[in-house]
């Protein structure tokens, strides 16, 4: 046999009749059509040879970086045709399947990385993320004229995005080239993929914690404001070429009226949700399970029992392990925050030991001395590196542990070891990568410290996100800009602004890279 006609015809070589003369491979097809007697026993072998031609030629051409793009594109090099007979993918795939003589189409998907050019029979969900980019539809019109969420169509493309059909413009959620020296050292530091918007719904709580840092009275967000948050983030997210992602929170946010209403509201908008409360119950969870599985529960624990139930209220301890039991039956990824003190940093290692197996992450934030928090101590500074250096030798060999406050990076590149994203996967992320929203339509860079944007029921959140202000908390500390762990840290503006320091002036106290680090 011909080696060329093999190497380009894998399949449909051992199927042309003994003492074929041979043809130039590149036209076998042709042939094949023109002469139909070479194919009585089997049929379809001209669409069979046309199909492999294609993986073939995409398979040699050379792979050239791919421009960038401003809208949603099909790729260049897909193709999508008719042939006479159904299943010849699938056979071409090793699949048991017997092609049928009737018209059907067939995609020609190029290769992406690990993976060469590949012959499928597409779906109508593949079809219709070509449709939608081919004629740039818009996905809420593509959605409600198909009867289905927003998600779904969402998903559909994001799908297709990542099988090698469609090319996606690039988050346009980037650091500056003034953010970081040439080249720079952590380059999947400087673009976010997803933008969260961490939604505090109501002002109601069923606890009354003693670090609480805002017990301020708001008004509950209204149906009419919620419907117009969601259309506004929704919006700012596609415009910016980012995931969305809606963290509800409060007080407690189950306890709003039209905490299911607003959750719908996020889910069909293809909006990932994720929830910031209190331990609730099986038919609660069940039926935010039943909208959308969330991203995540967070609920907090602030030591062992004792100390936990003085600072949150008598009981709260076992309602949360038995919470967190729950929640692991009915498969919901849940997250333990600590508020770090003086009074509880010997705990922390002990709690996490405790909730190994129980919870499927846990992390800890400093104290920021605000509202009733600043009645409290904070965790001795003179301690701290020690305390972290403690917590990752724990962290080792507990997969709970999340290594969440960016000074751990000090520590782990003086070990050699790779560094991590820090407070929020770039470091602090205040008005990068999240912003907090309150009931009365504030928009703050960070919940935990005073730091107002903007309203968002008087301003639109783009406006927000890109003024001056906003850009001056994204720029953090003077006293960080030289530094070269400035992508994954800039401490916690939050503890500085706790500690009456100026945050875009001072260092966070705690920070040791100077005495500590090579």
């Amino acid at each position: 046999m011909d080696p060329e006609l093999h190497s380009i015809y894998p399949v449909s070589s051992y199927l042309l009749p003994q003492g074929f003369a041979g043809c130039p491979a590149a036209t076998l097809p042709e042939l094949l059509r023109e002469h139909p007697e070479l194919c009585t026993h089997a049929p379809f072998l001209a669409d069979l040879a046309t199909i492999e031609r294609a993986v073939h030629q995409l398979n040699l051409a050379p792979i050239e970086p791919l421009a960038p793009v401003t809208e949603l594109t099909v790729r260049p090099e897909v193709k999508l045709f008719e042939v006479d007979w159904t299943a010849l993918p699938e056979l071409l795939a090793g699949q048991d399947t017997s092609p049928r003589q009737r018209r059907s189409l067939v995609l020609i998907v190029p290769p992406v990385t690990g993976r060469p050019a590949r012959a499928l029979s597409p779906t109508d969900h593949q079809l219709l993320a070509l449709k939608i980019a081919a004629e740039q539809l818009d996905h809420r019109t593509v959605a409600r004229q198909g009867g289905v969420s927003v998600q779904l169509v969402d998903r559909l493309v994001v799908e297709a995005v990542h099988s090698g059909l469609l090319l996606a413009p690039t988050s346009r959620i980037t650091r500056p080239p003034s953010f970081y020296t040439e080249p720079p050292r952590f380059p999947n530091r400087l673009r976010a993929e997803v933008f969260t918007l961490q939604w505090h719904i109501t002002q109601a709580c069923d606890l009354h914690c003693r670090h609480c840092y805002d017990r301020s009275s708001r008004q509950a967000v209204t149906a009419e404001q919620g419907n117009r948050v969601l259309d506004q983030f929704s919006a700012f997210c596609k415009g910016h070429h980012v995931d969305g992602q809606v963290s509800f929170s409060g007080g407690n946010p189950l306890l709003h009226p039209r905490f299911f209403e607003f959750y719908t509201a996020a889910a069909e908008r293809g909006l990932m949700t994720a929830i910031l409360g209190n331990p609730t119950d099986r038919s609660t969870l069940q039926a935010v399970k039943k909208i959308q599985v969330p991203e995540f529960y967070q609920v907090s624990l602030e030591g062992l029992r004792e100390h936990n139930d003085y600072i949150r209220g008598t009981g709260h301890f076992d309602r949360t392990l038995a919470f967190l039991e729950l929640a692991r039956e009915l498969n919901v990824y849940t997250m333990v925050m600590l508020t770090l003190t003086r009074d509880n940093l010997d705990q922390v290692l002990p709690l996490a030991e405790q909730l190994r197996g129980r919870v499927d992450l846990f992390t800890f934030n400093r104290l920021a001395m605000m509202g009733e928090g600043a009645a409290l101590a904070a965790p001795p500074i003179d301690r701290y590196e020690s305390f972290l250096e403690n917590y990752l030798e724990a962290a080792a060999t507990n997969p709970i542990m999340s290594t969440k406050d960016s000074l751990f990076n000090i520590i782990l590149e003086r070990q050699g070891r790779p560094v991590r994203g820090g407070c929020a996967g770039f470091g602090c992320g205040a008005a990068f990568n999240f912003v907090a929203l309150l009931p009365d339509g504030e928009i703050h860079a960070c919940r935990k410290l005073p730091s107002l944007l903007g309203n968002l029921y008087q301003h639109s959140l783009a406006e927000i996100y890109l003024s001056p202000l906003a850009e001056r908390y994204r720029e953090g500390s003077s006293a960080c800009r030289s530094c070269r762990l400035r992508p994954v840290c800039r401490g916690c503006p939050a503890v500085v602004s706790g500690l009456g320091q100026d945050i875009f002036k001072e260092c966070d106290p705690y920070c040791f890279i100077t005495s500590s680090s090579p």
